[in-house]
């Protein structure tokens, strides 16, 4: 579930989820049930044949999603699912320019890396068109928490640089390999009305923030209050399966009838049976309100930590997305680098898995399979409050 073990039987708290990636818990034994008996049955049909396992899949992904967002493409990846928004994005708007933001993390393929804007991940490769804006980030946004100022920026963008029409608009609502940025509240709202004016669509990566993560809410776009033309998942929906989705309306998907739209593994019946376990998992065993309780529990630890340890410049996120940032100086916000890997390596003698993110890898990225418990939390906790005490 929680924990993993080393080949000497050593037990660690899993607090990164493989990457965000095993929601309902290792080896969850609904999950490997699923799996089990679908492999048993059928390993592999395309999509060329009809099987009832990816159109259960299907209804059962829609009937989670607001307003008109019903058909379900499935994929295997969160990269792949981003490639096909995009595709999607550009056919539909009869455009080219796609907007997204810096510190974000879109994937690592040819096309997705564009979207990607954080140096650590990206090569000197032609990124097509493919520009991006100031982030809304309230910690070390140039613009604080205002965001008017931010979504104006993505205004100039169109006005000054683009034919004033774009394809899309793309973001995740809290950045993940960013460090767990929380967008500035209201920002979404004010630039999907901006980038639906210039003729594009508004896409959420909700490959990190979905299925309940939040706690607060099932998609991380609902925090923020607003429906999208596309939202793309992966990650969580698979609890570790290679999996992924693209959920978007009728009207947008249209385009893709045009030719034949088809993924060899995508929707496979195994990975169909899989992810329909995962919903079910998530249902029956309450994990959104899981994830809120422990996850208020988790964060109010957190702040009261950063009042004893100077060198905790921010803590953040909601549910169980959570970052802890730290920094060498609070108020000039310097990113302390080496302490981050040094507290990194301590954690994990003392048995503790975390991830790492930021430009600079100083942001401490937990996410933890969403069976995580508040006596997890305190071990969490109280052990990064040893740690640096011995810094």
């Amino acid at each position: 579930m929680q924990y993993l073990f080393d080949e000497n039987g050593k037990r660690y708290l899993d607090a990164f989820a493989g990457i965000v990636t095993v929601s309902c818990g290792h080896c969850h034994p609904d999950v490997l049930n699923a799996i089990i008996e679908q492999s048993k049955l059928l390993q592999h049909a395309t999509t060329i044949y009809l099987h009832h396992a990816i159109a259960d899949f299907a209804e059962a992904l829609a009937s989670k999603m607001p307003g008109n967002l019903k058909v379900v493409y499935f994929v295997n990846s969160g990269s792949e699912a981003n490639e096909l928004a995009m595709l999607m994005a550009r056919l539909y708007s009869g455009n080219l320019g796609m907007i997204s933001l810096r510190n974000a993390y879109h994937g690592g393929s040819s096309s997705t890396i564009g979207l990607t804007a954080l140096k650590t991940w990206k090569y000197p490769i032609p990124e097509g068109e493919i520009h991006h804006v100031v982030n809304p980030d309230p910690y070390r946004g140039v613009f604080g928490s205002d965001a008017k100022l931010y979504a104006k920026d993505v205004q100039d963008h169109i006005d000054y640089g683009s034919s004033g029409n774009v394809a899309g608009f793309i973001a995740e609502t809290i950045q993940g390999v960013g460090g767990a940025v929380e967008l500035t509240p209201g920002y979404l709202k004010l630039v999907y009305d901006i980038v639906r004016k210039a003729g594009g669509v508004c896409i959420a990566d909700e490959v990190q923030t979905g299925f309940g993560r939040t706690g607060s809410h099932y998609w991380g776009f609902e925090t923020q209050g607003v429906i999208p033309d596309i939202v793309t998942m992966a990650k969580g929906i698979g609890n570790g399966l290679p999996l992924g989705a693209v959920v978007t309306t009728p009207e947008i998907a249209s385009v893709l009838a045009q030719k034949i739209q088809f993924n060899t593994f995508g929707g496979n019946p195994v990975c169909s049976a899989g992810g329909l376990a995962v919903l079910r998992v998530l249902d029956k065993e309450k994990r959104q309100a899981h994830c809120n309780d422990v996850g208020s529990h988790l964060l109010e630890r957190l702040r009261a930590l950063q009042q004893r340890h100077e060198i905790i410049g921010d803590v953040r996120g909601r549910g169980l997305m959570v970052g802890v940032e730290l920094v060498t100086d609070r108020k000039e916000k310097t990113p302390a680098k080496e302490e981050t890997s040094v507290l990194f390596e301590k954690l994990r003698e003392l048995g503790i898995l975390l991830g790492k993110g930021g430009l600079h890898g100083n942001v401490f990225r937990i996410k933890p399979p969403m069976c995580f418990t508040k006596d997890d939390a305190d071990f969490l906790v109280d052990s990064l409050d040893y740690a640096m005490s011995k810094l």
